[in-house]
């Protein structure tokens, strides 16, 4: 009985995160390993702010480079690359650089380079054309982040420290956490200079990713304020199976955990959000979130299976203007859809469309 009872516990999944996460680790063997860092910061009052990511595919020879900026009058300007690496030592690839000061306290972000400014953030949806025909502007990003919350996630494994077996081709990361901070710094897009005195939230994941790996995904980071902010996130990894609810809400200093929460949303003709009524419970009390967008990217990303399929991913990316319990926020809503037949699989079809 006693084995068995050892046993058991050895069996028991935890979920672990330690200060050296913060930094890069060593890559399995996974020929889709990714070392993703993504990080966003938002002026609510000015309504103007950005993302930026840096995904190490180091085994495949390259990183993906993101960066998006929302500018004032719904324009964005936006820039992705895959610049070539050869090592996965650090965050630092196609002129954005992510340096870890304090882990689970500050970090900074720095881009030298240039974006695609578009009027029209839509045009987006033909990265080809819309790289050709707007003007790319030198830009520059100098961002602190500082946290203001727990850390939310980690790495789920045995606890007796096995690694959970993964599936390359089905996923989308072993690990994975969250983290909502104070943003203070500049964008300076052309001769245009955005101060940023705000909010937003970072986040890390690594282990083996497909973007097609999940069916489709709601992710909304939210700011309030420094004692009220939330992550709300609804994921279809499987379409036989019920989504995944879950996220977390902070209250103070505290997280409180999201059971669970539904995400309604309007759509424009495309199939892309416009706006959304968010639900959200804790074990404490329920939350009732309108949202809408206040400047949107649609972004994709294509693969072709090793037996010659064509998988198409896409994600919008929207800057969003939040309201809660009588006070405004910002954040962003990202959905996530494949996209079979011509239409993301996770929206109604429009009638008109």
């Amino acid at each position: 009985m006693a084995a068995e009872e050892a046993q058991a516990k050895s069996d028991e999944i935890v979920t672990v995160l330690l200060p050296e996460d913060e930094y890069p680790h060593t890559p399995d063997a996974a020929e889709n390993y990714n070392e993703s860092m993504y990080l966003n910061a938002f002026d609510l009052d000015a309504e103007v702010g950005g993302w930026f990511r840096l995904g190490n595919r180091v085994n495949e020879g390259y990183a993906e480079m993101s960066v998006c900026v929302y500018l004032p009058d719904g324009r964005v300007g936006f820039m992705f690359d895959r610049p070539n690496i050869s090592s996965n030592d650090e965050m630092n690839a196609g002129g954005l650089r992510i340096d870890v000061h304090e882990p689970f306290k500050h970090l900074s972000v720095h881009y030298e380079g240039k974006v695609c400014l578009l009027d029209n953030p839509g045009d987006m949806a033909d990265p080809r054309k819309a790289f050709a025909e707007n003007p790319m502007v030198p830009t520059t990003v100098d961002i602190d982040w500082h946290g203001v919350s727990p850390m939310y996630g980690g790495k789920p494994q045995y606890a007796d420290g096995r690694e959970l077996v993964q599936d390359a081709s089905k996923s989308f990361a072993k690990a994975h956490y969250e983290q909502h901070c104070r943003a203070t710094g500049t964008i300076t897009v052309g001769d245009e200079a955005i101060t940023i005195e705000g909010f937003g939230l970072r986040d890390k994941s690594w282990g083996a990713r497909y973007w097609s790996a999940i069916t489709w995904y709601r992710w909304l980071p939210i700011v309030f304020g420094e004692d009220f902010a939330m992550m709300v996130s609804i994921i279809s990894g499987d379409p036989e199976r019920p989504p995944r609810m879950g996220g977390m809400v902070l209250e103070g200093n505290e997280y409180k955990m999201i059971t669970d929460c539904t995400v309604d949303a309007d759509w424009n003709l495309t199939g892309e959000q416009t706006s959304m009524k968010v639900w959200a419970k804790t074990e404490d009390r329920e939350y009732d979130v309108t949202g809408e967008v206040i400047s949107m990217i649609p972004l994709r990303n294509r693969r072709k299976t090793p037996d010659g399929e064509q998988l198409h991913t896409r994600i919008t990316e929207a800057m969003t203007r939040y309201e809660c319990d009588g006070r405004k926020g910002i954040g962003m809503s990202e959905f996530l859809d494949q996209v079979i037949d011509g239409w993301p699989v996770g929206v109604p079809r429009q009638d008109s469309a």
